[in-house]
């Protein structure tokens, strides 16, 4: 008795050692394969008699050899790849029925029955395999002691297998912490590419590669047009789902060597190994082609269509480590957007001169509107019946202390690419109406201003809500008041924009579409939307009196704004015959240098005395 327990005790004893070195090897973060090899080893050191296995059971429920040190390795690679299932030797049925299988002949059990030639010709006559299990139904592995004789297990082998099933269940977990851990840490979460951590490790390599082998390298950056939208309208699960399709296009359109990453929002990068930069263009052009089929929503018949705007960059000569090649790529798609989307531009150096130019201005333009150096200045618009003033445009002017009088069209795309245009907008807006407030206190009867405000403002902010301060603040009345917008606003189908539209109608403020004519311009917004009046576009009038295409255009829109019951604004009538033609047309009034051009608002009030000013 006291042999049998002193037996016992040594064998409790060499698992506990058994136990430390495996839970040693986890704890030190070797790899999984590592772990579970010292364990079969170590098992088969303290019984001979057995030779020890590890499968691991993937998601789709496929066996994978991870551990077999004594197994001859063609047993192993047959079993590569197989289907677990209700009669497929002890390993695949204890992973199918999540339970226990011990086959103590395999020569004569018809679970064996499609594996037993398998196992005899390796010499193997009895397996008992124990499913591994990750809570309560998830079988991640199955460990395995195989027999050279027909026979059961001993007690001393339960004992290891229960102690082992345990290691096994704490390295499998170990392993999915990390791999979990890693995935966090390398990886994106919707679309399971790599971030823009393992995208600096994989360029710093390629690069590193390309110095010492002078070869090339190429990098993309790819933002997705409009996905805001595809937010902002359908929801985030669906903008999620549509960057899941783009990822796995753009990937099926790589090679195996290159990388795709996101790295956050609509914007992917590619590292292209060993390509020039001509290369890499047409690898752009792929790209922009595997997004050309609309993408399936999942739980309806509705598709979207995205495209794609890239910036190209070659290395080295664009940039010698990613975070330069990252920064000439975003200034190349910028360009992308710029020359409408949907293409592909390749870095040049002189763009580079133009951001740096576009930065300054964004900062000079920061101060001017915080320090008050912007001006208005403002043009007439006359009647042609009768020569009066109907009106004026109010115009944004900037002088800086540096660059002298800089333009409206070099100033406001930048506020509009800042950020900065909802302040100016608002800024314009307030100093307009007071400015037309001031006017009529010194007795210079001016009937009204006419302001320009951004689409963008539109979308931000509450337009209307703000006219109505304004006009009550200034003592205005809403008829003195029309907003001038463009046709890009008008063909918006988003709701925000037509609400404050109508209560801008409603609350009595006109509301004009400048340059119509010269955009994507459609007769039913003009019935649809609350238009009061059209500006006909100086493109028009400046050859009127030499261009009969222009003559029959500029008559056409006339007459669709007189039809409408809208009143027709020309731009830029600089001659008396321009003027004579747009009266015979029946234009109702127009502004430009023949009539008086932009002025301050003294000058104005100086124009307005001079009973010749008016041509």
């Amino acid at each position: 008795m006291r042999e049998q327990h002193a037996t016992r005790t040594d064998d409790q004893a060499d698992i506990d050692h058994l136990q430390r070195d495996v839970l040693e090897a986890v704890a030190l973060g070797r790899p999984l394969a590592a772990v579970m090899d010292l364990l079969c080893r170590g098992v088969e050191a303290l019984a001979p008699e057995v030779l020890c296995s590890v499968l691991s059971i993937d998601d789709t429920g496929h066996v994978h050899p991870l551990a077999a040190p004594s197994l001859p390795a063609s047993f192993s690679a047959a079993l590569e790849g197989l289907d677990i299932g209700p009669q497929t030797g002890s390993c695949g049925t204890a992973a199918w029925r999540r339970e226990p299988v011990e086959v103590t002949d395999i020569a004569t059990d018809p679970l064996w029955t499609d594996f037993r030639p398998l196992a005899q010709a390796h010499g193997l006559a009895a397996c008992w395999s124990t499913p591994i299990l990750l809570g309560t139904d998830l079988v991640v592995a199955t460990f395995a002691l195989y027999y050279r004789e027909p026979r059961g297990a001993a007690p001393f082998h339960r004992r290891m297998v229960q102690a082992c099933t345990q290691l096994c269940q704490i390295a499998f977990m170990h392993d999915r912490h990390q791999r979990e851990i890693e995935r966090l840490a390398y990886f994106d979460g919707v679309t399971g590419l790599p971030n823009r951590t393992l995208l600096a490790d994989r360029a710093r390599q390629a690069l590193l590669l390309a110095q010492r082998s002078e070869t090339p390298a190429a990098l993309l950056l790819l933002d997705i047009d409009r996905f805001k939208t595809v937010n902002d309208s359908l929801g985030h699960a669906v903008g999620d789902l549509v960057l899941k399709h783009i990822a796995s296009r753009l990937l099926g359109a790589l090679r195996d060597s290159d990388t795709l990453a996101r790295l956050g929002g609509d914007e992917f990068v590619v590292l292209l190994p060993g390509c020039t930069a001509e290369a890499a263009m047409r690898v752009a052009d792929k790209l922009r082609a595997v997004l050309e089929t609309p993408i399936p929503l999942d739980g309806s018949h509705a598709r979207v269509l995205m495209t794609a705007s890239i910036g190209v960059c070659a290395y080295p000569k664009d940039g010698g480590d990613l975070d330069q090649l990252l920064k000439n790529a975003d200034i190349a798609m910028y360009e992308a957007k710029r020359a409408g989307r949907d293409c592909a531009r390749f870095f040049l150096h002189a763009m580079n001169q133009a951001l740096d130019e576009r930065l300054e201005i964004e900062a000079a333009l920061r101060q001017a509107l915080s320090q008050r150096l912007l001006q208005l200045h403002f043009q007439p618009k006359i009647r042609l019946s009768d020569r009066q003033l109907v009106g004026v445009e109010a115009l944004l002017r900037w002088q800086d202390a540096e660059r002298g009088w800089i333009p409206p069209d070099r100033f406001i795309p930048v506020a509009e690419e800042s950020g900065l245009i909802n302040a100016l907008d608002a800024w314009v807006l307030d100093q307009a109406c007071a400015q037309l407030a001031r006017w009529r206190a010194q007795g210079v009867p001016v009937p009204g201003v006419s302001v320009n405000v951004s689409p963008q403002r539109f979308h931000q902010d509450d337009v209307a809500a703000h006219a109505r301060a304004l006009l009550a603040r200034h003592g205005l009345a809403a008829s003195d008041l029309t907003l001038e917008v463009t046709e890009r606003l008008m063909l918006d189908d988003t709701s925000r924009p037509r609400e404050q539209l109508q209560q801008l109608h409603e609350m009595g403020v006109g509301v004009s579409v400048d340059d119509f004519g010269t955009g994507y311009s459609s007769l039913s917004y003009l019935k649809r939307l609350p238009v009061t009046e059209l500006k006909l576009d100086k493109s028009f009038v400046r050859d009127l009196e030499h261009d009969a295409d222009d003559r029959a255009l500029s008559s056409a829109v006339i007459g669709i704004g007189r039809s409408l019951g809208m009143s027709v604004v020309a731009e830029g009538v600089e001659t008396a015959g321009q003027r004579d033609i747009l009266l015979s047309m029946g234009c109702d009034a127009a502004q430009g240098w023949l009539f008086g051009k932009p002025m301050a608002p003294d000058g104005l009030a100086a124009w307005w005395s001079d009973p010749g000013a008016s041509a």
